[in-house]
C-alpha cells in the first residue's frame, strides 16, 4: 500500500477507535508511518518539482507525473526523459525501476548523458560519423571513439522539448531540429507521446516529418533495474529476447552487415536465462570482448514488417517484477551496464555501478545509413515517420 493511502486509512481507523481530536490523530498516523514505512515505499517522495524548474537557452523545464492505480511515471521535458518509474513488487511495495537524477542540474553535470532520454536524430552508432545520401556526403560529430553516437553531443537528449499537451496519464512533447543540426540534413519536426493505460503499459509513440531526406532512428534510453535503482546486480535478472539473430560488430561496435545466428552463442536468449549466465565467455568470445559484455543489436523475429510484436521480457526473481517490451521496430539493443563505473550518483544518493542496470532500446539497426542490406532509416519529404513501443509491468507468479 502506498504511503499516502496508508496514511489516510490510518487516520480513519485511529479516529474511529480512539475518538481523539484531529491533531492527535495525524500525529499518531505520522508516527506509525515513520516507524513502519519501507525504503521502497518512500521512493516516490524523492523528487521535488522545483528541482526540475529551470531555464535553458530561454526554454523552461519542468517535471510531469503520469499515473494509474498501480504505476507512476515521472517525465521531464529536458531531453524528453523518463526520470522515474514506480511499480509494485510481489508484496505490493513500490520500487523505482528506472535510473535517474533528482534535479535538472544533476542531469546537466552527469557523466552519462543518456539516462531516460529520447535519443535522436539517430539512435546508436554511425561509422566514422559519415554517410552518403542523394550523392552528398554528410559529416557528423565524432563522440564515441571514432564514431558518431546517439545523434551527437547535442542530440535530442540535450534539448528542451515543448510540452504540447499533458494530463494525468499522457504527455506529448515536440522538438524542431533545424537543417544542419549535428550535421544532419533537413528540418525535422519530432513529436513523442508517453501514455500510461490501465493495463500497466507505458506506450511511447514517436512521429516525425522532414522537408529534406534524412536518416531517423528514434528510441528511449532508460536504464532499468527491476529490483530498484541502485539495488544491486542485474545479472540475476531473467531475460528473454525474441531474436534468432544479432548483428555482430567490429571492435568499435559498428556492425559488419551480417545477421548472425544466436544458436550456440552467449547471445541466445530465446529460452529465458539469467543475464549473467554466459558472461564468463567474455574473454573467449570475440563479440563479448568487443562489447565488454552485452552491447549488441538483436534482429527481432517479426511476422510482418512494422507490426507490433513481443521483443523481450525481463523478470527480477527477488522482487517478482516483470517488464515485457513490445515494438514495431525491427531490432532491439541490449546493453548490460558494462560501462557504469560509479561516477554518477542517482536520485537515491547511490552510485550507478558496473552491471547494476540494463537498457533495451527498440530501434532500427546501428549504422543503417551505411548498410544497404539493413532496414531503411531514410525518411523523405511528405513521408511521416511513425513507430510505437510498449513497456508493460506486471508481477511474475
Amino acid at each position: 500500500m502506498k504511503p499516502r493511502f496508508l496514511f489516510f486509512t490510518l487516520v480513519n481507523k485511529i479516529s474511529f477507535l480512539k475518538k481523539i481530536n484531529l491533531t492527535q490523530t495525524y500525529i499518531a498516523a505520522l508516527l506509525f508511518l515513520f516507524v513502519f514505512c519501507t525504503d521502497d515505499s518512500k521512493q516516490e517522495f524523492v523528487l521535488n518539482a522545483t528541482d526540475f524548474q529551470k531555464t535553458i537557452d530561454g526554454k523552461a523545464t519542468d517535471l510531469y507525473l503520469l499515473k494509474n492505480d498501480q504505476i507512476e511515471v515521472y517525465v521531464t521535458n529536458y531531453g524528453a526523459r523518463i526520470v522515474s518509474l514506480l511499480t509494485p513488487d510481489r508484496f505490493g511495495a513500490m520500487g523505482d525501476v528506472v535510473l535517474g537524477f533528482k534535479s535538472i542540474n544533476d542531469y546537466l553535470s552527469a557523466k552519462g548523458p543518456y539516462h531516460g532520454a529520447l535519443i535522436g536524430r539517430f539512435g546508436n552508432r554511425i561509422a566514422k560519423g559519415k554517410f552518403e545520401l542523394d550523392g552528398e556526403t554528410y559529416n557528423l560529430p565524432i563522440n564515441n571513439n571514432e564514431n558518431h553516437l546517439h545523434g551527437g553531443p547535442e542530440g535530442f537528449n540535450n534539448q528542451v522539448w515543448e510540452v504540447k499537451a499533458a494530463d494525468k496519464s499522457s504527455i506529448t512533447m515536440n522538438y524542431f531540429s533545424k537543417d544542419g543540426e549535428m550535421g544532419y540534413p533537413g528540418n525535422l519536426d519530432v513529436e513523442v507521446t508517453y501514455s500510461l493505460n490501465n493495463e500497466n503499459e507505458l506506450l511511447i509513440a514517436y512521429k516525425a516529418t522532414t522537408d529534406k531526406s534524412t536518416p531517423v532512428n528514434l528510441t528511449n534510453h532508460a536504464f532499468f533495474n527491476l529490483a530498484g535503482e541502485a539495488n544491486g546486480t542485474i545479472n540475476d535478472h531473467i531475460l528473454k529476447l525474441n531474436a534468432d539473430k544479432f548483428t555482430p560488430v567490429d571492435k568499435t561496435l559498428i556492425p559488419h552487415g551480417e545477421l548472425r545466428s544466436v544458436e550456440g552463442t552467449p547471445f541466445d536468449f530465446r529460452i529465458p536465462k539469467a543475464i549473467g549466465q554466459d558472461l564468463n565467455q567474455q574473454e573467449t568470445n570475440t563479440q563479448m570482448k568487443y562489447g565488454g559484455g552485452y552491447d549488441h543489436n538483436f534482429v527481432l523475429n517479426k511476422e510482418t514488417d512494422g507490426g507490433m510484436s513481443l521483443a523481450a521480457y525481463v523478470t527480477d526473481p527477488k522482487s517478482g517484477r516483470r517488464m515485457d517490451i513490445f515494438t514495431e521496430e525491427p531490432g532491439i539493443q541490449f546493453y548490460g551496464g558494462n560501462f557504469m563505473d560509479g561516477s554518477d550518483v542517482g536520485k537515491y544518493d547511490k552510485k550507478f555501478l558496473y552491471r547494476e542496470s540494463f537498457a533495451l532500446e527498440t530501434q532500427h539497426f546501428p549504422d543503417s545509413p551505411n548498410q544497404s542490406s539493413f532496414p531503411n532509416t531514410i525518411i523523405t519529404p511528405g513521408e511521416v515517420y511513425q513507430t510505437k513501443s510498449i513497456y508493460k509491468f506486471t508481477v511474475a507468479e
